[in-house]
């Protein structure tokens, strides 16, 4: 259990703290909630239903779709483009999709290489886009169910205050849902193009995101 724990520590860890700011989203967001219904008149709602709200689905998915993108991007920019100097980076004569060589497949796979990284054919090529098929996939589901559940909130507070509910094409078309939207994104292109350009000159020591202290600036894409 002790070595199960050590060798998993930071996915565990980053288990831990994801329910547990969840759960603190969650408790705030209701009594937030439980505030705005009684200022306009309206009847509290137990956790059980904020749970299974549109507004806490919203509140949610908002913030998953963007921190999804942001992996969808960087995965996909950082096959073509680098940053040299950047440990987020390739060095520049390593740009696109490298040699079957470079990345161990087919013939060059190893013993202990994925089975389907030896297999050849549409099998090694999907494995070798999984990662940014996945990324693509969570960011489209999660905007998806963002957009519905604030399509669902938006008319609810429609309702309340008596004018015109509008439909989910409607809803993708007025400025309100495309300015949280840009806000959420425009946050996470900052942060990894920021992330990019830090690595060149700042050091953090022993993190693997970060150069060897004593590595050159213009060193690309090693880890301390």
């Amino acid at each position: 259990m002790r070595r199960f724990v050590r060798e998993n520590g930071l996915s565990l860890f980053c288990g831990a703290i994801f329910l547990a700011a969840v759960f603190g989203q969650s408790v705030a967001g209701h009594r937030a909630f439980d505030e705005e219904q009684i200022a306009h008149g309206s009847q509290r709602i137990s956790y059980a239903r904020y749970l299974v709200s549109s507004e806490f689905g919203s509140a949610v998915l908002e913030n998953w779709q963007s921190e999804y993108l942001q992996f969808t991007v960087f995965i996909l920019a950082t096959v073509w483009l680098v940053q040299r100097g950047s440990n987020e980076s390739k060095p520049p004569e390593d740009a696109g999709l490298e040699s079957d060589e470079r990345q161990k497949v087919g013939p060059h796979a190893g013993p202990r290489s994925p089975a389907w990284a030896k297999a050849g054919g549409w099998r090694t090529h999907l494995f070798s886009n999984s990662l940014l098929i996945v990324m693509l996939v969570i960011f489209l589901g999660s905007w998806l169910g963002q957009s519905v559940a604030s399509w669902n909130e938006y008319n609810a507070s429609q309702q309340q205050h008596r004018q015109r509910t509008v439909s989910w094409a409607q809803y993708l078309g007025r400025p309100d849902f495309w300015e949280k939207t840009m806000q959420n994104w425009q946050s996470e292109f900052l942060a990894i193009g920021t992330m990019a350009v830090f690595t060149i000159y700042l050091r953090q020591r022993g993190s693997p995101e970060s150069k060897p202290v004593g590595a050159a600036h213009d060193e690309t894409g090693s880890s301390g």
